[in-house]
């Protein structure tokens, strides 16, 4: 029979030894969800969204990651993360209301689920993804990002004031600290927000506190689908699902691609009538879970993934409250801290769309045509931006080259 003491022991190492994986996990939530749900707010009010449809479109997202991730990474053993697709919020934010509204843009929400689902089942269709060249993607986001990351400079000329801290704290941080940038730069907003609440008398509903789902019947149109739906498919695999797995490679492990296909398309389908846009497999923050802060011992790091998916489900407690609280923001503060959290997006898809010097014209004519705003047909200017640069590459590589006679 094993000593009192011994037990002890034993008990005190599997403290230690789960300690990283711990803290590795809640980090990983903590900074997957505040670094980005300003943006994912900003989008889904930008295609329509009320305050009561953003917020059941945030818990409907959280949700179904949290759990997706909890199942992903025991079945697994892997330290496979989720996340919302910021990049597709992003999108959202600059696309505007499309034909038929917010429940136009919902059915788009379910064609992309439905689009995840097939690329897991259907082999060719992940071979299709393929074939889009790559920096015409990188280039259409980073076209798709410029207006939202000029949004803290321009507010920084309206409202100096408020938006100054802001802009202050997150780059002390991104000196000293920069994965605790943006979070720390949202916490300084909501600290503004809190002063501009108390000074202004606004009231806020206890009711308004509490996270709830709000049904909206989806409805489908050509133009959401042809303009919603599929730049909102291509950014979501091209900027979060492609990269994910290379992050994970990097760390020496191999995503289990077709589970996580049709977990996350399985779960961007159950959130879209409720206002979720997109789940994928995280990119930035999977780093955090996959890596050596999650513990020396590759094998015990899926624990930080598991951990962080309780974590998420525990924020999804508070997604009500913030989206209450942002929403009594002064005018340009949240779009200000959205902003911020793409920055660094947007310099590595410049980056990334610019790499290879033989796609620099396409990718510069896909980048203007995505930051323009360009519609037509009710069609946005993501798929425009998209079809211009292919058509613009095509044209470039199929000339021959002159010769003297």
């Amino acid at each position: 029979m094993p000593s009192a003491t011994s037990t002890t022991t034993r008990s005190k190492t599997t403290k230690e030894t789960l300690g990283p994986q711990i803290s590795a996990g809640v980090v990983t939530a903590l900074v997957g969800f505040t670094s980005s749900f300003a943006v994912v707010l900003a989008g889904l009010q930008a295609v329509g969204a009320n305050q009561a449809q953003a917020s059941s479109g945030l818990l409907a997202l959280t949700l179904p990651f949290g759990l997706g991730i909890l199942w992903l990474s025991w079945r697994s053993k892997m330290p496979v993360t989720l996340a919302w697709s910021t990049p597709g919020a992003a999108l959202l934010a600059t696309a505007g209301t499309v034909d038929g509204g917010w429940p136009a843009a919902v059915g788009a929400f379910l064609i992309v689920g439905v689009l995840i689902v097939l690329t897991g089942l259907l082999p060719v269709l992940g071979r299709l993804m393929a074939k889009i060249p790559t920096a015409l993607a990188q280039a259409m986001l980073a076209g798709v990002l410029l207006p939202l990351c000029l949004a803290p400079f321009k507010s920084l000329g309206s409202s100096p004031l408020l938006v100054a801290p802001v802009i202050l704290c997150w780059i002390v941080l991104m000196k000293f600290a920069p994965r605790w940038s943006v979070p720390a730069s949202l916490l300084v907003a909501l600290a503004v927000i809190g002063v501009h609440i108390a000074s202004s008398g606004v009231q806020i509903p206890a009711e308004s506190l509490v996270p709830r789902l709000e049904w909206t019947t989806p409805a489908f149109s050509l133009e959401a689908g042809i303009g919603l739906a599929l730049p909102l498919f291509i950014v979501t695999m091209a900027s979060q699902n492609i990269p994910g797995v290379a992050v994970l490679k990097s760390f020496g492990y191999t995503t289990p691609w077709r589970p996580s296909m049709l977990v996350t398309g399985a779960g961007t389908m159950i959130g879209a009538p409720f206002g979720g846009h997109a789940i994928n497999l995280a990119a930035l923050s999977a780093a955090l879970a996959a890596g050596e802060e999650a513990g020396k011992d590759q094998k015990r790091r899926w624990i930080a993934a598991f951990v962080s998916g309780v974590a998420y489900l525990l924020l999804a407690a508070v997604s009500a409250a913030l989206v209450t609280v942002v929403a009594a923001a002064p005018a340009g503060l949240l779009e200000a801290v959205a902003g911020l959290a793409l920055l660094g997006t947007l310099a590595s898809s410049i980056s990334s769309a610019l790499a290879v010097a033989e796609e620099r014209i396409p990718a510069c004519v896909t980048f203007l045509l995505a930051a323009s705003g360009i519609a037509f047909a009710g069609i946005g200017a993501a798929f425009w931006a998209l079809a211009g640069g292919i058509a613009i590459r095509w044209v470039l590589k199929s000339r021959e080259p002159l010769t003297r006679a």
